[in-house]
């Protein structure tokens, strides 16, 4: 295992959860109220130097006891040591944890991503917004297993709610002409579309 985790378990002692190794990664579990602190020694700390953010993401089980968990992959450029930090979350209560934006830059996208897809939110982020999809989507958060394998709305409803935000911004022209809603869009609006398409995507027959 990873001698990081025995320095994680000596400076914070009770914030410091199980730690195991799976397929040669080492997996150490962290509080969320600690993650900050612990984020800041594994970054900054003597011998530690993880100063390359790999990745964040969320994993949700299918067991609804099980709580939601943060994921950072961390690496150290200079030890060539990687270690994953995990934090669980109970999905009973409010799902959020601080950013790290202040610490990685690149956090910035990634915790949107997770934001977006799982509806964790991210304390201190400095633009959290949604990053996948649009800001009026109002369906929820498509990575959590409680989603809908097609969505909570109808195609024909998504088609019509996007057609009434701003279509441009959502689809292209090829994307509306095969929608259901095609025919329900004005003619100066089709024309609008068509005329940003530059002419490549022609209108269906009998439009």
């Amino acid at each position: 295992m990873n001698p990081t985790v025995q320095a994680l378990r000596n400076k914070f002692q009770g914030a410091i959860g199980r730690a195991a190794v799976s397929c040669g990664d080492t997996i150490v579990y962290v509080k969320a109220a600690n993650l900050s602190e612990v984020m800041v020694f594994l970054k900054e700390g003597p011998d530690q130097e993880y100063n390359y953010l790999v990745d964040i993401t969320a994993v949700e089980y299918r067991d609804p006891e099980r709580p939601l968990e943060m994921v950072y992959e961390l690496f150290s450029l200079a030890r060539r040591a990687q270690l994953r930090v995990k934090v669980e979350l109970d999905k009973s209560e409010e799902l959020v944890v601080d950013s790290l934006v202040p610490l990685w830059n690149g956090a910035n996208w990634l915790e949107r991503e997770v934001y977006d897809m799982f509806g964790v939110r991210f304390a201190g982020h400095p633009d959290l917004r949604r990053i996948l999809m649009w800001e009026t989507y109002a369906e929820g958060h498509p990575l959590r297993k409680d989603f809908p394998l097609r969505g909570r709305f109808s195609r024909a409803e998504q088609v019509r709610q996007a057609l009434n935000a701003n279509p441009e911004a959502h689809y292209s022209m090829e994307e509306i002409s095969i929608a259901e809603a095609y025919h329900e869009i004005p003619a100066e609006m089709r024309e609008r579309l068509a005329r940003g398409e530059r002419g490549k995507i022609a209108e269906p027959e009998n439009s």
